[in-house]
């Protein structure tokens, strides 16, 4: 029996392992499909920025700048050479700063009414919300220039600052509403129990929980009144934006200048990003 049991285990012992089934590139690719296809969309998003800060630093033969010449530095050492784009460019930054933080103020007060407060008409008062945003930009920017004409309102600045207030309001009301949705009632109730009136509970608690999503809004805002053209065209009169002296350009020529300014708008949104991040990161671990 000892020897029989000997021999079963230099058996065992001897017996070759189980051979590992080699992954194949199929069931790679299929476990890490997630990856691939964020890196792929992330790769699809970066690609048009690095084009555009790629060919700031070309020097074109000829008026356009779609086609790889020379490297050069003449663009960034005088971004305001094309006359008239700066000019354009400021009234942009402009109208964004003042259509952000109008939309801002209103849209928040909003998102606030229609996420704590029970009133008639709430409904459809959510439902109005989104309609800019479901409304083609032709028709809007037709149906606001027959509004500001049957007004009387000339068209310019406060036209266009009027037009961006509006249909930004939409895309703060639908943002800061999902942050407040997203908090949790028993902070603000810990607060009442602990003896703090409304007005504290309000700035200590549910203010510092909702900035974060006031200012994505407030980046969002921003973003869509800079580069609006289309209702920016319909209710300009005079004034030129600089999507406005883009197209314009694109029509005639276009200088690296503009390379430059949209490789500059790229970096600083680049920039409010990482340093927000960097800044969370920094407060979750205190």
């Amino acid at each position: 029996m000892a020897t029989t049991s000997t021999g079963r285990s230099d058996a065992v012992a001897l017996a070759p392992a189980p051979a590992v089934p080699r992954r194949g590139p199929l069931r790679w690719v299929r476990d890490n499909i997630v990856t691939i296809a964020g890196i792929a969309a992330l790769v699809y998003l970066l690609v048009p920025n690095v084009v555009v800060v790629v060919f700031s630093f070309n020097d074109p033969v000829g008026r356009f700048n779609y086609t790889w010449n020379t490297f050069s530095l003449d663009a960034w050492a005088d971004p305001c050479a094309v006359a008239g784009m700066c000019e354009s460019l400021a009234l942009s930054l402009q109208i964004g700063l003042l259509a952000t933080l109008s939309a801002l103020a209103l849209g928040t007060l909003v998102a606030f009414a229609l996420s704590r407060h029970r009133f008639r008409g709430r409904s459809s008062t959510n439902l109005l919300v989104f309609f800019p945003m479901a409304t083609p930009e032709v028709v809007m920017g037709s149906s606001l220039l027959a509004l500001f004409i049957n007004l009387r309102i000339p068209l310019g600045f406060g036209a266009i600052l009027i037009a961006h207030i509006m249909f930004l309001i939409s895309y703060v009301v639908v943002t800061v509403k999902a942050r407040l949705a997203s908090l949790d009632p028993r902070l603000e109730q810990a607060a009442m129990d602990l003896y703090a009136n409304e007005r504290t509970t309000f700035w200590r608690i549910t203010f510092p929980l909702v900035l974060p999503g006031i200012a994505a809004a407030g980046l969002l805002a921003f973003a869509l009144s800079f580069d609006d053209f289309i209702i920016t065209n319909f209710n300009a009169g005079p004034e030129v934006t600089f999507p406005m002296f883009v197209w314009g350009a694109a029509q005639r020529g276009v200088p690296p200048q503009v390379n430059v300014i949209g490789a500059l708008m790229f970096i600083l949104a680049l920039s409010v990003v990482a340093g927000s991040e960097i800044a969370r990161r920094r407060k979750a671990r205190r």
